[in-house]
This record gives structure tokens, C-alpha cells and sequence, in this order.
């Protein structure tokens, strides 16, 4: 008797899921994920054999390139042939210049060296597109317009930010997905900060979520992005003797005066004043480590060489992963951004199909 109760049961359960995976309302890998995870915790270190398919919005200029030299044909996009260099006297607005390496390096058509390696490529045909760029200059927007933030002129800012989101509004490809596929830069933390609530579902680039709540940007969805270096980087680096010819111990730039008045790195600067082999023009540090006047120096010195040239090595492996550049070139840092959009592409395909499924009405519930 029990044997045919539980043989019973077993084939309406069968059943259900059967019917249920048919009409697209049952999750497998939701329910049975311990025992039928696949995927390896973290994401392959090569891409796929395809790269992956960007489509471009075309907006006007004035929302991109037209913010670093006003011209009257603002109003046209933005081609290869009509892309400005980046300004080399731009100062700070460089470290948050990653939307227009990333809007470049879907202009560019040549190859990135070593034959078919290129992480990204732009399609004209939105029905193929892996995801879409919205080529908004948020970080510049809010640089250019209003930077103190109670400037008159912050009210182009907003305004920009309110035709992005009506722009996108109207798109078929957004309300397709609600924004999930689409890749929005905001790297400044107070870019697009008007209305980031209206497009808090997309693939965000960020410096970092120390300003958003987890409800607006988090690490499953975005991707995190390194500030381009202000300082230009130094290529001759191919010496047989690095320790020997390397006469500057420490090189420091920055601002001194920001947070808490500069106290930490006012400090800095006046134990660093006075040594030889220390470039100091403005900077910051801990408070902990610049107690004793000297020490961090001394400290530095002691470094061996053996130790230093190891670093040095790794260094030197890694540091074209954070390169910005036009053209870009392989695993330089554009294209490890894309790279990272990819990785994050199957949990925002697999959001869309939920929201798409069958919704059955609560009628038990509303019964009782």
C-alpha cells in the first residue's frame, strides 16, 4: 500500500515538472543548484572564441565628445574619423575619463595585435547585439557642468541625464529587457546622480560603491573600473639594472588639501621635505604610518633588492591590464572592462527571463 502511495507521488512530481519546465514557469538550477552547479565560482581568465557584440546608440555629440570641444554640430554622433584625441592638459577630469576609452574602442575597426583578439566589437544591427552602450559622458557631464554641484550650470547636467533616460525609454531593446543588457558608464561617484534610480537594473561602470546603496549598484551586476592615470606612465622600463638606475626612492602627486582639511597629508609633505631621493607634489598616506618623522622613508630604504626587483617584475606583468589608450590593444584596461561586461551578461540574461515567465494569480490566496 505505501509502496504504491509513494510510486504515486513520485509520478505527479515528475509530472509537474515536467509540465512546469514546458511552460517555462520552473527554474532548474534555482531549485536543484547543489547538485547540478556546473559553473565554476569564478569566471574563465580567457574570453569566448567570439568577441562580444556591442550595439552603440547613436546620440548627438553634446552628450559625449561634444562636452571637450563645443562645436556647432554638436548634434551629430560621433565617428572614427571625427574623434578627438584626449586633452593632454585635462587634469583630474582624466581619472574619470573611462567612458570615452570604452565609446572609442567601439569606434575603432583595426585589429588589437595578435591576430583575432579583440574583446569587443560594434554591430550596426541591435537584433544581434550581446548588449548596448549608452555612450553618455556622465563623469565629464558632471565635471563640465556644475562640477561644486549648486552651480546654475548643474541644471545641464540634469538635464542631459533626463533625454538619456527618455531616450532610452523609447527604445524597444531597454523596455525588452528593462535596461538589463544595457552598459551605462558612471565612474565619477556623483555621476548621473539626478536620476540613477531609473536605471539602476543596467550594467554600471563604477570606481567603486562607496555612494550607491546596494539597491542601485553592487559587484553581481557592475563592474568596477581603475581610474586612468593622471601621471603619464613611464615605458622606457627595459634597463638591465632597475634598482641601480633608479635614483627617486618615492614619488608622490596629488591634492593635499581635500578630506579633513589635508591634516594627514600636510603632514606627509613636511616629513618628506628635505630628502634627496623623495618627488613630492602633493600627496596622501595613512596618519598611522607618518607618526615618526623619517620612518616611512627608512623603511622604504631597507627594502633588499632581491624583494624589490620581484615586485618590480610582477609590476611590470600586470600593468598594461591598466593602460587606457586609442587604439586600445590587447588585455589593455578597455578591453578587460569588456571582458568583465561579458562575465556579467548570464546573470542579466537570466533576469530577463524571469520577469518574462508565466505568472499565475494567487487564487487560493485570494479565496481565503
Amino acid at each position: 500500500m505505501y509502496g504504491k502511495a509513494a510510486l504515486t507521488a513520485i509520478f505527479l512530481i515528475v509530472l509537474l515538472i515536467a509540465y512546469s519546465a514546458m511552460i517555462g514557469t520552473f527554474d532548474f538550477r534555482s531549485h536543484l543548484v547543489p547538485f547540478l552547479q556546473s559553473e565554476s565560482p569564478h569566471p574563465p581568465s580567457c574570453r569566448n572564441s567570439s568577441p562580444l557584440k556591442v550595439y552603440m546608440y547613436d546620440l548627438p555629440r553634446r552628450f559625449n565628445v561634444g562636452m571637450m570641444r563645443h562645436r556647432k554640430s554638436d548634434e551629430t554622433p560621433v565617428m572614427a574619423e571625427t574623434l578627438p584625441p584626449w586633452p593632454l592638459k585635462s587634469g583630474l577630469k582624466k581619472q574619470h575619463s573611462v567612458e570615452y576609452w570604452m565609446l572609442a574602442s567601439l569606434l575603432y575597426n583595426g585589429s588589437v595585435g595578435g591576430g583575432d583578439e579583440r574583446e569587443v566589437v560594434r554591430v550596426s544591427d541591435p537584433e544581434i547585439a550581446d548588449v548596448f552602450f549608452m555612450p553618455f559622458f556622465s563623469s565629464m557631464s558632471l565635471n563640465t557642468h556644475g562640477r561644486n554641484m549648486t552651480d546654475p550650470e548643474t541644471e545641464i547636467d540634469k538635464q542631459l541625464q533626463v533625454d538619456v533616460v527618455n531616450f532610452l525609454k523609447k527604445s524597444k531593446y531597454w523596455q525588452r529587457s528593462e535596461g538589463r543588457d544595457h552598459v551605462i558608464p558612471m565612474q565619477h561617484p556623483n555621476a548621473f546622480r539626478f536620476l540613477r534610480d531609473q536605471v539602476n537594473a543596467s550594467i554600471l561602470i563604477v570606481v567603486d560603491f562607496g555612494r550607491y546603496p546596494k539597491s542601485l549598484s553592487n559587484l553581481r551586476k557592475d563592474v568596477i573600473a581603475p581610474y586612468v592615470h593622471v601621471v603619464d606612465s613611464y615605458m622606457d622600463d627595459e634597463t638591465q639594472k632597475p634598482f641601480e638606475s633608479r635614483p627617486t626612492l618615492l614619488f608622490f602627486r596629488g591634492r593635499t588639501v581635500r578630506k579633513d582639511e589635508g591634516v594627514v597629508r600636510a603632514k606627509l609633505g613636511k616629513i618628506l621635505a628635505g630628502h634627496n631621493d623623495v618627488r613630492y607634489e602633493n600627496s596622501f598616506a595613512s596618519e598611522e604610518g607618518i607618526k615618526l618623522p623619517g620612518h616611512m622613508v627608512e623603511q622604504l630604504k631597507r627594502v633588499p633588492k632581491q624583494r624589490w626587483v620581484k615586485m618590480w617584475r610582477r609590476v611590470k606583468e600586470i600593468s598594461h591590464h591598466f593602460e587606457f589608450q586609442y587604439p586600445p590593444k590587447k588585455e589593455d584596461a578597455v578591453n578587460m572592462l569588456w571582458r568583465q561586461v561579458r562575465h556579467k551578461l548570464p546573470a542579466a540574461n537570466l533576469a530577463v527571463h524571469r520577469g518574462r515567465r508565466l505568472k499565475i494569480p494567487d487564487w487560493w490566496g485570494r479565496r481565503r
